[in-house]
C-alpha cells in the first residue's frame, strides 16, 4: 500500500498521525545520533521527514542511509531542492508551492529531478505546499522568494486549498515555516479541512503538546514538528501520542475515497 494511500485510510478511519521534519543540518552526530534516534523508536512519532529549505554541511544520503538501518517508522522526502532527492525513503512528497507566484516551485524544479524520482521507485505522494503565516520572514519563505498567505486571510487559504484539490494534488501541507514565531491558526486549519477532502499536513511553529493536539483536533490529519524536536533531542516525552487523541475523536461518517482514488 502506498504512503498517500495508508494517509487517506488513517483520514477516513480518524487516526492521526505525527511527524518528526529532521533538518540534515541540525541533527546530534556520533553516540548522540545513536540515542537520538532511538529515542525516536520509543517516541509517538508515526513519521519522518527529512528535509531543509538550505542545506549547507550534511549530506542527505548519508542520514537516509543511517536512519534506514535504526528507524523502525516511515521515512518520508521533504526536499527542499532537487538536490536532495536521493535515495534510501520511502516516500517523496513532491511538492508544488501552491501558495506562492515563482514558476520555478510550481513545475521547473519538478522537471528537473522527476525522471531521477522515477528511477528510485520511492512513492510519489503530489503535495500542494501553502505558506502562511506574517513574518518575521522564514527561511523558506525567503528561499522560495514567495510571500506568505497571511494568518488574517482565510478565504485565500481556502480557495488555494481548493485550487490545489482541482488540479489533482493529493494531499495538502500547511506550513507556517521553520521556526515561525506562529503557528498556522487552528481556525485557519478547519477552515481548509471544511473545504477539501485529500489529507491535510500542517506544521510549523509547532512547539508544544497543545499545539499539536489543536491542529489534529482543527483538522490535520498529519502534523510536523520541527525545530521543538532539534532543541530537545533527548526529551520526547512531551509529544502527545497520536492514539490516545485519534481514540477520543470520532472517525469519518462516510467513506471518503470509495474508488480508492
Amino acid at each position: 500500500m502506498s504512503w498517500l494511500h495508508e494517509l487517506r485510510n488513517d483520514q477516513h478511519d480518524g487516526r492521526k498521525r505525527l511527524a518528526a521534519l529532521l533538518d540534515p543540518d541540525d541533527l546530534p552526530t556520533g553516540r548522540d545520533w545513536t540515542r537520538f534516534v532511538d529515542g525516536l523508536n520509543a517516541s509517538p512519532i508515526t513519521d519522518i521527514f527529512v528535509g531543509g529549505s538550505l542545506l549547507t554541511a550534511r549530506n542527505v544520503k548519508d542520514v537516509l542511509h543511517s536512519l534506514r538501518a535504526h528507524y523502525e517508522g516511515r521515512i518520508t522526502l521533504f526536499p527542499g531542492s532537487p538536490e536532495q532527492v536521493t535515495p534510501g525513503a520511502d516516500a517523496v512528497l513532491l511538492l508544488s508551492l501552491i501558495s506562492g507566484r515563482n514558476a520555478d516551485l510550481l513545475i521547473g524544479r519538478h522537471v528537473e529531478s522527476c525522471m531521477r524520482i522515477r528511477e528510485m521507485g520511492m512513492d510519489i505522494v503530489p503535495t500542494g505546499y501553502m505558506l502562511i503565516g506574517d513574518g518575521p520572514l522564514t527561511t523558506a519563505a525567503y528561499m522560495s522568494n514567495c510571500l506568505p498567505i497571511p494568518s488574517a486571510k482565510k478565504e485565500i487559504a481556502v480557495a488555494t486549498a481548493v485550487a490545489g484539490e482541482m488540479l489533482g494534488l493529493g494531499a495538502l501541507f500547511m506550513d507556517a515555516g521553520s521556526g515561525a514565531q506562529q503557528r498556522v491558526s487552528p481556525s485557519t486549519i478547519q477552515a481548509v479541512r471544511d473545504a477539501v477532502r485529500c489529507p491535510l499536513i500542517v506544521g510549523g511553529g509547532i512547539g508544544d503538546a497543545a499545539g499539536i493536539r489543536a491542529a489534529w483536533h482543527a483538522g490535520a490529519d498529519l502534523v510536523v514538528v520541527g525545530q521543538a524536536i532539534e532543541h530537545r533531542p533527548f526529551q520526547l516525552d512531551w509529544l502527545p501520542h497520536p492514539e490516545v487523541f485519534s481514540a477520543h475523536a470520532n472517525p469519518a461518517e462516510e467513506q471518503l475515497y470509495p474508488n480508492g482514488d
